[in-house]
């Protein structure tokens, strides 16, 4: 039997959204685990009452809905609601009906129903339904499993081994029951969600037709995480190996892979000035196991950056926006900025190395600010502390939160 992992917080910030006033809208990339949440949260609603008939769920990547338009979908839906009770709508994967956001707004208006809606891709929130819909929606961001979800899949409290497989495995939940039963199909499940990302989201989307040329950009961006990337740089990498391109059509590609939730871009924040900087941004990938198929044997030579990028999405889902900073001509690794301020982080594989330690800590040294400073690694000797910069070893941060 396949173990449903539950998502706490993701569960927690729908029961809390509700019977509120605004559309829950669940972004995030394929295989993130959108649907099951959908599920969990319809299980909690039948066990406090609410009744089969007040649920309506729908995901629209399913044959039996063939909607030509918005106009067929809001008719299906409104035959089923009851009119003297409270009703649940649940719409997956929504973007892949024609003018969507007409059928979601005529549902949003109706007093008595709840709505509920999923998809892959940002354009969701773009154009015209942000317009439409403007302050009348709420977006829960959801990503693949973070390493505490990850763990408690499993009956292990080596929580090292497990932190160097989730850094090859990465964190897709359907990863766990291959990995518990047949290891050899991972590549095969990672293969499947990829290619329906690539031929769904980006292709199908975006009216692209060079596969060779999209690969071969996302190899570039993958390759690359942590590192200042620019589009003239992966144009001009990919044209010396004969695959001819432009800046133009590189940026493009790269915008798709954003809005497919493949790649997230981080922009470089100048810690002194306060300000953001306007090129040279990193990318990081949504998952590191999506990253490791795709790369094969070469995913494994960077555990650095690895690390780098797992420890920017947990920021991602503690809710902060995310900068890579600059201090002088040093450079911070994180700049997490919430309601309460700034945090730095550093993170570095090992600091046993004095002159490694030095250099980790000299950037966070010279913030010229008394905001909270970290410094994470995979060291496994007690916690330090650095005259106020705090050395944590990254997996107890991970599954302690700080």
């Amino acid at each position: 039997m396949i173990k449903i992992i539950i998502r706490e917080e993701y569960l927690e910030e729908l029961k809390r959204w509700k019977d509120k006033d605004l559309i829950k809208i669940v972004t995030g990339v394929r295989g993130s685990g959108k649907s099951t949440l959908f599920q969990l949260f319809i299980e909690y609603l039948k066990d406090i009452g609410i009744s089969d008939e007040q649920i309506i769920q729908i995901n629209l990547e399913d044959a039996n809905y063939d909607f030509k338009d918005y106009k067929e979908l809001y008719s299906y839906i409104d035959k089923k609601i009851d009119k003297h009770k409270n009703c649940y709508v649940f719409l997956d994967e929504i973007q892949n009906v024609l003018e969507f956001q007409k059928a979601v707004d005529s549902l949003y208006i109706k007093k008595n129903v709840d709505v509920y809606i999923t998809g892959s891709n940002a354009y969701l929130l773009s154009g015209e339904l942000a317009t439409l819909l403007s302050g009348r929606y709420v977006e829960i961001k959801m990503l693949p499993l973070s390493f505490k979800e990850y763990v408690s899949a499993f009956n292990d409290n080596n929580y090292y081994q497990l932190f160097l497989d989730y850094m090859k495995n990465g964190g897709m939940p359907g990863n766990i029951d291959i990995l518990k039963n047949n290891p050899n199909d991972i590549d095969k499940y990672l293969d499947g969600i990829f290619s329906t990302i690539v031929y769904k989201d980006i292709m199908a989307r975006n009216n692209i037709s060079d596969k060779m040329l999209l690969e071969s950009i996302i190899k570039f961006l993958f390759d690359s995480i942590g590192s200042p990337v620019s589009t003239k740089k992966i144009s001009d990498t990919l044209t010396s190996r004969g695959i001819n391109t432009s800046n133009h059509t590189v940026e493009n590609y790269i915008t798709a892979f954003l809005e497919s939730f493949l790649i997230y871009k981080a922009e470089r924040f100048d810690v002194k000035g306060k300000n953001l900087l306007a090129r040279d941004y990193k990318y990081y990938a949504v998952d590191v196991g999506l990253r490791s198929y795709l790369l094969g044997k070469k995913a494994d030579s960077d555990m650095g950056h690895i690390l780098e990028n797992i420890v920017y999405l947990e920021l991602l889902r503690r809710g902060y926006r995310v900068y890579v900073g600059k201090v002088d001509d040093l450079e911070v690794d994180f700049v997490a900025e919430n309601r309460d301020g700034l945090k730095y982080y550093q993170v570095a594989l090992s600091v046993r190395d004095e002159k490694v330690l030095e250099r980790e800590l000299k950037s966070l040294q010279k913030t010229g600010d008394y905001y909270p400073k970290i410094l994470l690694t995979l060291d496994m000797d007690l916690e330090a502390d650095y005259n106020g910069i705090r050395k944590i070893n990254v997996v107890d941060w991970l599954l302690k939160g700080e």
